[in-house]
């Protein structure tokens, strides 16, 4: 969650709190034929962190281990399964040095700030629900069978997923893994389908699973607590209701502390995370700072790509399907030129022109990962969302301020859980990926035996495709027809058929 950039940022508030709301392959590097030690020089610049990614087999892991030492840098994680190391050092030429050694494929800083002591896709700031709007809303608005702010929860009758509730709420069996900026699980709404056993911090690029440090740093980080609540709020009777109210959710905290950012190796721990430990889908609203693309001339963005690419790969081959937002810039993923004026967003950024074909945005652009566009109440693309042709697959409510729904509150984002027993109301792609997580995890309910890509296969094909509208929206151009095209992927997700 970096800076308040379009993009990616928070929602509206509204005192009962608002919500808010990464094809191309990667390539690794060519090992090299250089000897696997080298002359370094003293380490002499800030400390950094850095990932090195090498081949698997034991004796590369063996040497590169040591080649991390020899050239002044700490082994701060190891995922020796998919060549994964996580270091840090203060020698300028760590990067280089590592390059060079034999069995390296790819080795680069994650960052562009030293370390010390986000991107998210939620677009604007959330208003939060005040304690009377929530008095109001749940005595005048609660029908039979609803949760008592339910009435201002649009999204859920768009999509079907009130109706699915009544057939079938979700598997016990099913759990949804939120990586973001934590998780406060003691939320009324939350606390019945919270997993603590498979939640954890990963901010320091290795799992810390000590009791409550899936939690986020203050009230202030509420962007997991939202994105949970509309993935598994339980229906208790309680405020509001998520798209799949009766399976697990659970917490991977990568959020810095401090700055809310989301570095690589934060996001490797929490895919090999999630997948170690069993669970079937992770929501990524967010994307990998500090680059909002990452190009693969460039070495230490190349190394970022290959890094979590690996993880989310091994993710995928151990059964758990990625969710991931398209972002909040409406930059069109399918052209050759995108202005990308946030990077590097941890120190300052500078205006470049990339091509997302070569540059990618991390994790929606991934391989195997459903890319999420959003929509408003109307089923027309949020004003925010970016898009693309063969690049979004499904689309999802992410809500828009602009296209007014029949409720109470009559505000057109997206009503969720907030930290401090709170709800309030947020807007982003941040918040359509949530949505079709909701949906994955009901497909997953009733075929519990789906893979991940019968699932991806299975969101496309009951998905509902309003079509291309006739003229360009918002200064976009769809490009496609009724079955798939650029705004909607194959369509807006339906919860109701993923029941039936």
């Amino acid at each position: 969650m970096a800076r308040p950039l379009s993009r990616r940022r928070l929602a509206l508030v509204v005192p009962v709190a608002l919500s808010l709301t990464a094809s191309l392959g990667f390539l690794p590097g060519a090992a090299s034929a250089a000897p696997r030690t080298t002359t370094v020089q003293a380490a002499s610049g800030p400390e950094l962190t850095y990932v090195v990614n090498s081949k698997t087999d034991r004796h590369a892991l063996t040497a590169v281990r040591g080649a991390i030492s020899a050239a002044d840098g700490s082994v701060v994680a190891a995922y020796d399964k998919i060549g994964v190391f996580v270091a840090r050092s203060a020698n300028p030429d760590f990067a280089k040095t590592l390059r060079a050694v034999r069995g390296v494929d790819s080795a680069g800083a994650t960052r562009t700030a030293p370390l010390t002591a986000a991107g998210t896709t939620d677009e604007g700031s959330a208003r939060y629900l005040t304690k009377a709007e929530a008095a109001k809303l749940t005595a005048g608005n609660t029908a039979s069978g609803q949760e008592p702010l339910e009435a201002d929860q649009w999204d859920l009758r768009a999509i079907g997923a009130d109706k699915a509730a009544r057939i079938n709420p979700g598997s016990r069996n099913v759990t949804v893994a939120v990586i973001d900026t934590g998780v406060d699980d003691t939320h009324p709404d939350l606390a019945p389908n919270f997993s603590p056993a498979q939640s954890a911090s990963c901010v320091d690029g290795k799992a810390d699973t000590s009791f409550g440090a899936w939690r986020p740093a203050n009230s202030g980080h509420y962007h997991g607590t939202h994105v949970a609540g509309e993935i598994a709020a339980a229906r208790n009777g309680v405020g509001v209701a998520g798209v799949a109210p009766n399976v697990k959710v659970s917490a991977i905290r990568v959020a810095d502390p401090a700055s809310q950012l989301l570095y690589s190796e934060s996001v490797v721990c929490a895919f090999v995370f999630a997948a170690d430990h069993g669970v079937e889908i992770t929501n990524n609203s967010y994307y990998v700072d500090p680059w909002r693309y990452n190009c693969m001339d460039d070495p230490d963005q190349r190394a970022i790509v290959d890094a979590v690419g690996r993880a989310q790969a091994y993710a995928q081959r151990k059964g758990t399907l990625s969710v991931a937002s398209a972002g909040n810039s409406g930059d069109d993923l399918a052209s050759h030129a995108i202005l990308d004026p946030s990077s590097p967003d941890d120190t300052t950024p500078a205006d470049r022109t990339v091509d997302p074909h070569q540059c990618l945005d991390i994790p929606t652009q991934l391989p195997g990962v459903v890319t999420v566009s959003a929509v408003g109440v109307t089923n027309a693309k949020s004003y925010y969302s970016s898009y693309g042709k063969n690049v979004v697959d499904v689309a999802g409510p992410g809500g828009d301020k602009y296209q007014i729904p029949d409720t109470p509150s009559q505000d057109g984002r997206i009503l969720s859980t907030m930290p401090n027993n709170q709800y309030g109301f947020l807007q982003g792609t941040s918040m359509a990926a949530p949505h079709v997580s909701g949906v994955a995890a009901l497909l997953k309910s009733t075929h519990p035996k789906a893979t991940p890509a019968q699932l991806l296969s299975l969101l496309k094909t009951q998905a509902d495709n309003p079509g291309c509208p006739k003229e360009p929206y918002d200064g976009a151009t769809c490009e496609g027809g009724k079955r798939v095209n650029g705004f909607y992927g194959f369509g807006v997700v339906n919860a109701l058929r993923a029941v039936k």
